[in-house]
């Protein structure tokens, strides 16, 4: 048996060094082959190069390092792994020591132990963070699962570990816009949901802001779910009927009333209301037809700069 521990690395000068050696202390003792498959995501600091320093002294280690030519972002650098790694098993996981080495042995015990999961993945027991982001990541999983053909575990994280069978699958999504927990649910197959304990980040900050989860939570709707469109059309379709309502209101008043319209501070109001409803329509639609357009082009999901791998 062997275990794959792809390693997604943007900005983790300070951290990748450390991560091997946490790593070859866990799983050193244990009855299976493993390497890793470090993808350098475009870092700006010294990260390659503590990479390839790691590659060329640990020339007993089974490391390779793939080393992209820009910042594609971390889905792409998760395919990029996935595409090189060779093991029997799969795991997903941080160099920032957040995550431990020591759960994906209790993950590997479970597949191993209970071969009806082909998949498990690990969510966190209990969040380190914020009331405002813990409630909008609850906000985000409740409305993306009503939204969406398939249903996201709350508070799943890519921390995972599976199958070559489910690496497979997920290869054979070639979409460029990528969004993982969706991928991990559309594709199926049994999945085990662990709770573990995040840790404190051994060095460096990080790389997810609040504008840019607020992002990748939209990409992630648009990706798998199709309702917004006809949202855009529920929303035209009742802007017709109350401006039909309102249009007969005016006429009853008009002929039987005997009321009199200025028309102005109304027709404002109505201009600024419908032509708001109708550029949010547009821009609803025009996100997905930019993402058509992207997809049309066929570009490559990730370009690898170089790869360090030694041959069997």
């Amino acid at each position: 048996m062997k275990l794959s521990l792809v390693v997604p690395c943007y900005n983790e000068q300070d951290n990748v060094e450390l991560f091997y050696e946490e790593c070859v202390k866990a799983f050193d003792s244990k009855p299976f082959e493993y390497e890793f498959v470090f993808v350098n995501d475009g870092s700006r600091d010294h990260t390659l190069d503590r990479l390839k320093k790691l590659y060329n002294e640990k020339t007993d280690s089974n490391i390779t390092v793939v080393s992209l030519s820009r910042n594609f972002g971390k889905e792409s650098a998760i395919y990029a792994g996935l595409k090189n790694a060779e093991g029997d098993y799969i795991s997903l996981i941080d160099a920032d020591m957040q995550q431990r080495p020591e759960v994906v042995l209790e993950m590997l015990e479970i597949l191993k132990n209970e071969p009806e999961y082909d998949c498990v993945a690990a969510y966190q027991g209990k969040r380190k963070e914020s009331s405002v982001m813990t409630g909008f990541k609850s906000g985000f999983y409740k409305l993306i699962n009503k939204l969406s053909e398939v249903e996201l575990h709350a508070d799943a994280s890519d921390f995972r570990t599976f199958t070559r069978s489910v690496a497979d699958a997920i290869l054979e999504m070639g979409e460029y816009h990528r969004f993982s927990k969706g991928i991990f649910s559309w594709v199926g197959f049994n999945t085990k949901y662990i709770p573990y304990e995040v840790q404190q980040r051994n060095a460096g900050e990080t790389k997810w802001s609040f504008t840019k989860l607020v992002k990748y939570a939209l990409g992630g709707i648009s990706a798998f779910s199709t309702r917004p469109l006809s949202f855009a059309t529920y929303v035209g379709a009742f802007a017709t009927i109350v401006s039909l309502i309102y249009l007969i209101v005016v006429i009853i008043q008009r002929i039987f009333f005997n009321h009199a319209f200025s028309g102005y501070a109304t027709i404002v109001v109505l201009i600024l209301l419908f032509g708001g409803l109708q550029l949010f329509c547009i821009g609803i639609i025009g996100s997905y037809l930019a993402k058509t357009y992207i997809q049309s082009k066929n570009r490559p999901i990730y370009i690898a700069k170089e790869i360090l791998k030694r041959d069997k």
